[in-house]
Formats: C-alpha cells, sequence, structure tokens
C-alpha cells in the first residue's frame, strides 16, 4: 500500500527488482515442500475440481473478452489478453508477441492482482472466520542447517534450470518442483523459515505497488477503472466455481475459495500459508491454471489470427 500510494503521488518507486524474483524462489520452496506423499494419495480426491479448472478459465476468458471489446473498446488482441486469468508478466509478454497495447494489459492485470489480494484477506476474515495469526513457518533457529542449505540450493538450482529452458514462471515453477521430490523423496521435512516467508511477503507486496508508477489520470479512468470492472467479473466466476467444488464436498470452504481466487501462483500461496489452509491443494489448483493458460491462449490468439507484431483490430 505505501509503494501504491506514493506511485499514485506521482514518486518514482522502484520495484523490487531481481531481489523479488529471488523471493519467489523461496514460496516456490514453500509450495515444494508442501507436496508431500499424504498429499499425493489425495490426488484421485482432487480429480474433479482439477479437472474445473479449465472449464473456469474459458468462461472468464469468454465473458472478459466480450466485456473488454464491447464496453471499453479494446482492440482484439489486448482484449483477449486482458481477459486471461493468468499471470502479468506472461500475459503481457504474450500481448506484446501478439500486438496487443502492453501498458494497457500492465495495469488491467496489475489492478486485478492488487485488489484481489487486498480484499481476499476481509473475506476469509468476514465471511470464513479465518484466523490471519497462523504460524506461517518455523523459525529459522529450529530448522536443521542442512535442510536450510538443500532448500536454499534446491531455490537456486531449480530456478536457474527452468529459467534456462525458457519456462515462464521458472521462480516460482523450478524451484517447487525440485523441492516437491525433495519431500516426497523423504529428504527435506519443512518448509523455509519464517523469516524467509515473510521477506518474500515484503519484496512481493512492494513489487505489486510500484507496478503502478508512472500511470496518469488517463490511464486511470480508462484502464485501472477496467481493470477493476474486471475484478468483479473474475471473483463473481471464481465464486460460483468454488461454490460447486464446497457444496459438492470436494474440498473444505476456505481451500476451495482459496483454489479458485483469481490471483497469481506466488500471491495465493503466501494467503494460504497466512490463514494455514491446505497449501498443496490451493496451489495445486494455481497450477493447473497457469499451465493451462500457459500452453493453449498463445494457440488460440495464433488461430484467432492475431499475428506478432501487428494491430490486433
Amino acid at each position: 500500500m505505501a509503494c501504491l500510494l506514493a506511485a499514485l503521488f506521482g514518486i518514482h518507486v522502484v520495484g523490487s527488482g531481481q531481489i523479488g524474483v529471488v523471493m519467489r524462489t523461496i514460496l516456490g520452496v514453500a509450495i515444494g515442500a508442501s507436496i508431500t506423499p499424504e498429499l499425493i494419495q489425495r490426488l484421485p480426491l482432487m480429480t474433479v475440481s482439477l479437472a474445473m479448472v479449465p472449464l473456469y478459465v474459458l468462461v472468464v476468458a469468454v465473458i472478459g473478452f466480450q466485456f473488454f471489446r464491447r464496453v471499453y473498446g479494446l482492440d482484439k488482441a489486448t482484449a483477449f489478453f486482458a481477459a486471461m486469468p493468468g499471470g502479468l508478466q506472461e500475459m503481457t509478454a504474450f500481448g506484446e508477441e501478439s500486438g496487443a497495447k502492453v501498458r494497457t494489459l500492465t495495469l488491467i492485470h496489475a489492478t486485478r492482482l492488487l485488489v484481489i489480494v487486498l480484499v481476499v484477506p476481509l473475506i476469509m476474515v468476514a465471511g470464513f472466520g479465518a484466523d490471519l495469526d497462523n504460524p506461517i513457518g518455523a523459525p529459522a533457529a529450529t530448522i536443521p542447517i542442512h535442510e536450510m542449505l538443500i532448500m536454499v540450493a534446491a531455490a537456486l538450482i531449480g530456478w536457474q534450470l527452468f529459467k534456462r529452458i525458457g519456462m515462464f514462471g521458472a521462480a516460482i515453477i523450478g524451484p517447487m518442483v525440485l523441492s516437491a521430490a525433495l519431500s516426497l523423496g523423504d529428504v527435506i521435512h519443512s518448509r523455509p523459515p519464517a523469516e524467509a516467508i515473510l521477506a518474500a511477503q515484503f519484496f512481493i507486496g512492494m513489487g505489486l505497488g510500484a507496478g503502478y508508477v508512472g500511470v496518469t489520470l488517463s490511464e486511470i479512468r480508462k484502464d485501472v477503472v477496467a481493470g477493476l470492472a474486471y475484478v468483479i467479473i473474475v471473483a463473481a466466476v471464481a465464486a460460483l466455481f468454488a461454490e460447486i467444488v464446497i457444496l459438492a464436498g470436494l474440498a473444505p470452504a476456505l481451500d476451495g475459495f482459496l483454489a479458485f481466487a483469481p490471483a497469481g501462483q506466488a500471491e495465493m500461496a503466501i494467503l494460504a500459508i497466512v490463514v494455514g489452509a491446505d497449501l498443496g491443494f490451493v496451489v495445486l489448483h494455481h497450477v493447473t491454471r497457469v499451465f493451462f493458460i500457459l500452453t493453449c491462449s498463445p494457440l488460440a490468439a495464433r488461430l484467432l489470427g492475431f499475428n506478432a507484431g501487428k494491430d490486433g483490430t
């Protein structure tokens, strides 16, 4: 919030840069460490709710595309990638290749992430009676040194390995995959210490606020307001799918709610940790969502005729 207010008042706030990327590797390890043999045994029970994720993405994308085209008059490429409930960096990168307006995409997705991160904790407390004071991890002094060294190695190696193969979100996905393998192999038995997760919260929050640096009144009136309206749409669809999962007995209320909340992996991982939700369940649904979007949205854009470097009108 401090960085957001500073940015809106015209102060040039510098984002967290590479430090923020490093902080995401901590969350990747935390997520991977939560993927235990017990979670794997429960995977068949998650089949139905995981299968609902692609349908959720399609419904959001179709409604969002029509909204941005007909209500805000955005060109097809910009409307398409603005409607995708994926990560900010991935959607702006794909949009740029397809000739979309990158600044518009950035502000719309940044607004969606910011609003969700601010509102979801309030909903968890008021609507679910959740307690935000859950321990987010053990103190560093209580975790064996050799396990912390292994987690550091998993974070750095996984990040760089997946970065080299060109994987989007490599800072989270790489450490997550490597630490999950270590967890399933009975090598590590705890997630990163509380101090590290607090640091990750700090820098990721700072980065969200700094995303509004240089925003103009014209952009606030059009792009930011469009982002706010889109949040209402995507949140309504997410709430519908979460309610179906909860009423069908596929997940506890809080887990189902967080699994379909339309924000990024990093933000949802932090909230799941803070509230004491089933981190593995929540993140598996978000990984499924992101994987589906990353693999299918470029193909869909190509089929719809959004050519790289051209105006997508």
